[in-house]
């Protein structure tokens, strides 16, 4: 499970709302951390299928991002941090392995299901699989921007999520 890389690129999304809204800034990220892990809560159902919505997600995530744009408030910010974070997580696993139990051995074709097309999405396998050194490097890749906007304790959680990760 790819947990940590999906929470920092959730963070990471989070980490955007510095451009417009700073006050906001540790909120939104972790906001973005949590909403980055929540697809994965159907792991107790149909994992990839229940809670992961590639196509919807980005289409929910224009929607309120044009509401956050015209109205900017401080709670459609952050649900646009949300939803976004919470949208990225599927196209993410998109790019990795399929929902096999042991996804180096790469035998499933089955990445995240595309209910708007009622279908499965095959893997495109750009990180092998959890835990592969690929994974590592993109973790580190999304945690840095973090890292570099946060401070104090907010910063030293991130570092630790990436050290873990490692």
């Amino acid at each position: 499970m790819m947990t940590s890389t999906h929470a920092l690129s959730g963070a990471a999304v989070g980490a955007l709302i510095v451009v417009v809204s700073p006050e906001l800034l540790p909120v939104a990220i972790i906001v973005g951390l949590l909403a980055g892990v929540v697809p994965d809560l159907d792991l107790i159902w149909t994992h990839r299928k229940t809670t992961h919505f590639p196509i919807y997600g980005a289409v929910g995530t224009l929607a309120v991002g044009l509401v956050a744009a015209t109205t900017g408030g401080s709670v459609v910010l952050l649900l646009t941090v949300a939803v976004a974070a919470f949208s990225l997580h599927p196209l993410m696993d998109i790019l990795c392995g399929g929902v096999e139990v042991r996804p180096w051995e790469a035998t499933s074709e089955r990445a995240v299901y595309d209910h708007a097309h009622h279908r499965w999405l095959r893997p495109r396998r750009l990180v092998r699989y959890a835990g592969a050194p690929e994974e590592l490097l993109l973790t580190a890749i999304v945690g840095f921007p973090v890292v570099v906007v946060t401070t104090d304790a907010l910063q030293q959680g991130i570092v630790v999520i990436i050290l873990v990760s490692g």
